[in-house]
């Protein structure tokens, strides 16, 4: 299967082999792309190196999302070795544990700062160090939820984040689009990853929603990882500024 052939996508995010960003990264290297790979640490390194080397990628990147001297040396490290970037996949997220439980009113100043802006900006700022380098037709990839458009559980200032990275793919859109690059967001259903492991009461969340999906069933995590070749390939070459749900239609049940 060729959709990505010839194409060259950057992966932000893979934490393990449970991530989402590491299902999309099979499904795009099972199309044809060439990957790159980023971490941040020396855990997470040991992690996702071996799972980059297994499809092939010897481009494993430093890039801790917080600062934008890591984000513009691994944006040199990759223009060193790609002359253009095709795809770039930003499924980077985080809130401190202890904002994601009890009332959102009791978020501090510094967990909504953070939450916002590594779960948000990152995009703004990985999008940026990267413009000189998206070829025209390039496609930015990002991963969001439905608790930036209604209230769930617990979700809180992610919530508040994630509809801020929401905002941000519609404006980055505007501001990219006459280059032909588009700009898009998933919004995925409850998957068991590292992240919704911090999240009280996720298990309730993921038996809820696979009760009431319309499918009646919950998500993979393979799924979105086909849902990300759509969107990196040619076959939507039209579509930018939107939040595509891949989440068995639960999003579209009000009661």
């Amino acid at each position: 299967m060729t959709l990505l052939k010839g194409k060259r996508a950057l992966i932000l995010g893979v934490a393990n082999d449970h991530s989402i960003a590491w299902a999309i990264a099979q499904a795009m290297h099972r199309e044809g792309a060439e990957l790159a790979f980023t971490y941040v640490g020396p855990s997470i390194e040991r992690r996702v190196r071996p799972l980059a080397e297994s499809l092939g990628s010897s481009l494993i990147l430093s890039c801790d999302v917080t600062s934008d001297e890591e984000i513009g040396a691994a944006a040199e490290q990759l223009r060193a070795a790609w002359p253009t970037v095709d795809v770039v996949v930003h499924a980077v997220a985080f809130a401190q544990r202890e904002d994601l439980k009890g009332r959102f009113v009791d978020t501090s100043r510094m967990g909504f700062r953070t939450a916002l802006e590594v779960s948000a900006y990152s995009l703004v700022a990985v999008t940026r160090a990267l413009d000189a380098s998206l070829s025209a037709g390039a496609s930015i990839i990002t991963l969001t939820y439905l608790g930036a458009e209604k209230v769930l559980p617990n979700y809180n200032v992610m919530g508040v984040a994630k509809a801020a990275l929401e905002a941000s793919v519609r404006y980055l859109a505007a501001d990219l689009g006459e280059r032909g690059i588009r700009v898009n967001a998933i919004s995925a259903g409850p998957v068991r990853t590292l992240s919704s492991a911090g999240i009280t009461g996720f298990k309730d969340m993921l038996h809820h929603h696979a009760e009431r999906a319309p499918l009646r069933r919950s998500i993979s995590a393979a799924e979105v990882g086909d849902a990300a070749v759509f969107l990196a390939s040619d076959l939507a070459s039209a579509v930018t500024g939107e939040v595509i749900h891949v989440d068995a239609g639960y999003s579209i049940v009000g009661v």
